[in-house]
């Protein structure tokens, strides 16, 4: 999926995300090894992250309580769902919900190390 171009700008779009972490390096690593995000560190050490494809950006945040329950899910889309999830569960995070539940659409809920719930998302053409 490495599709790394300049990000579309326009109204509404979602650009940006602010994700709970215990440990910032951990979530950082996790997320870089995973889903391939590009990471980032600015000049006072904040640690940031472009997705995959180069479209949204965001940082880890220390002191907020991660989002465990659903209610707003994020979705990140994977070329491969069975072999993320093998990847989520090497890097620390946990599986919640294994691929099924939303057939015939390819999904699966997981955490990340610090116990954030998302979801992946496996393209139909994928």
């Amino acid at each position: 999926m490495a599709n790394h171009q300049e990000p579309t700008f326009g109204n509404g779009k979602i650009c940006y995300l602010e994700i709970p972490a215990v440990d910032i390096q951990q979530s950082a690593h996790f997320y870089e090894c995973v889903f391939g995000w590009r990471i980032r560190r600015d000049q006072a050490g904040a640690v940031g992250f472009d997705d995959g494809v180069g479209q949204v950006s965001g940082m880890w945040v220390l002191g907020r309580p991660p989002s465990t329950t659903p209610g707003v899910i994020v979705s990140i889309m994977v070329d491969d769902a069975a072999a993320t999830l093998g990847l989520i569960i090497g890097h620390g995070g946990k599986i919640i919900r294994p691929i099924g539940a939303d057939t015939p659409e390819t999904t699966a809920l997981f955490t990340d190390p610090a116990g954030n719930l998302f979801s992946i998302y496996q393209h139909r053409g994928g």
